[in-house]
């Protein structure tokens, strides 16, 4: 592979789009979501960070029904969770493309993997301590503790 260059991927929309001879992409809305729900399966599969992701939102999610939070507290811990699960996506996507890369390229790759694993650890943070936050007003509320 060495000193051939690697060609770039093309999407069919960009090859219909340079056949009708316009910026416009003919494809479907319906073609469009089963590509990103694809990306959803490929980014969780094989990775096993997403599984302790998924359980801590279905404790949390679960939690939350318990403890009757309010409107404004479902909002903040589904904010939350969205927001953990795409800044690990983004991680699985830097990752894949990572992986494709020859091995001198790979190597240069790693401080970006590591900020995106370093993204992940201060959105996972920040979300842990706003859930503490809400759950533990509402048990002080529960208990009557103020």
């Amino acid at each position: 592979m060495k000193g051939k260059a690697i060609e770039p991927i093309e999407r069919l929309e960009d090859k219909e789009s340079a056949a009708l001879g316009s910026g416009a992409s003919t494809r479907t809305w319906r073609h469009k979501f089963a590509d990103a729900w694809r990306g959803v399966k490929l980014g969780v599969r094989g990775q096993s960070s997403f599984f302790v992701h998924f359980f801590v939102a279905a404790a949390a999610l679960t939690a939350a029904w318990v403890m009757s939070l309010d409107w404004v507290s479902w909002c903040l811990v589904i904010l939350c969770i969205g927001t953990v699960l795409a800044a690990e996506m983004f991680n699985s996507a830097l990752e894949a493309l990572c992986r494709g890369l020859d091995e001198r390229s790979r190597s240069r790759c790693a401080p970006a993997l590591d900020i995106a694993a370093g993204a992940v650890l201060i959105t996972a943070g920040t979300a842990a301590i706003v859930g503490a936050i809400i759950f533990i007003n509402r048990l002080a509320q529960m208990l009557h503790w103020w």
